[in-house]
């Protein structure tokens, strides 16, 4: 008994916790992952400033100028005016011209970081990632890339054309099926109809019927009665 105490003792003593008892942490997905460690290097930014900013101090204006500095750590060569490669999508070789950062990958950051603001508690309105200033500045950087390295970045077709043809379909097999449906009412109404008549007509001639056999039966009776008439007389005679 007093081993079996013990041993209880140093299990509770040693904290250990059956690990089907122990709850996992939630693995982050590789978009929530970047998306906090993209806020993190913003607000480490902030703090780096001299003076250092706070984040309700922040503004459009902050955020350009934390693109820029990121600028420099980009991997993507875009050519300056006077190069040789400039405007040509392949260069042979690699040439002198600096590397920045991709519009792309400006554009998804700024995506991201639009998202943590606002889960971060800041409003929408108030939001420094969505300004208008903001897009202007990608679409600059966007058209500068495409006529420095020669390429044109295409446009995603987007989903909802596809829902407006299946739409369209949708509507088109509506419109056939309420077609069909009245053609069905109007040759049911014409068919109960139809039926009505002759149920109508072979009404109206039964009163004829029983009339003629009416008047047979009453001709019937009067001869019968003439009959009995005349037999009467001859036995009285």
């Amino acid at each position: 008994m007093s081993s079996s105490k013990g041993k209880e003792l140093a299990i509770e003593s040693s904290g250990s916790v059956d690990p089907e008892k122990q709850q996992k942490p939630l693995s982050l997905s590789r978009y929530e992952s970047q998306k906090k460690r993209d806020w993190n290097t913003f607000c480490q930014y902030l703090r780096n400033q001299n003076p250092p900013l706070m984040l309700s101090q922040c503004n459009y204006n902050h955020v350009l100028e934390f693109l820029r500095y990121i600028d420099q750590f980009g991997k993507t060569r875009v050519h300056l005016y006077g190069c040789i490669y400039f405007g040509k999508p392949d260069p042979p070789v690699p040439c002198t011209c600096p590397l920045r950062q991709a519009w792309g990958s400006l554009d998804a950051l700024i995506g991201r970081l639009r998202a943590a603001y606002e889960e971060d508690g800041g409003s929408l309105e108030s939001n420094p990632f969505a300004n208008s200033n903001i897009r202007i500045f990608l679409r600059e950087v966007k058209e500068d890339q495409a006529r420095a390295r020669g390429i044109t970045y295409k446009k995603k077709k987007r989903k909802r054309d596809g829902n407006k043809a299946v739409s369209g379909h949708i509507t088109a097999y509506g419109k056939r099926t309420l077609a069909l449906s009245g053609q069905c009412r109007n040759t049911r109404a014409a068919s109960e109809d139809t039926g009505l008549r002759a149920y109508g007509k072979r009404t109206l001639a039964l009163p004829g019927q029983l009339s003629s056999f009416s008047l047979r039966l009453r001709d019937w009776r009067g001869l019968v009665d003439g009959e009995s008439a005349a037999v009467a007389v001859t036995v009285r005679s």
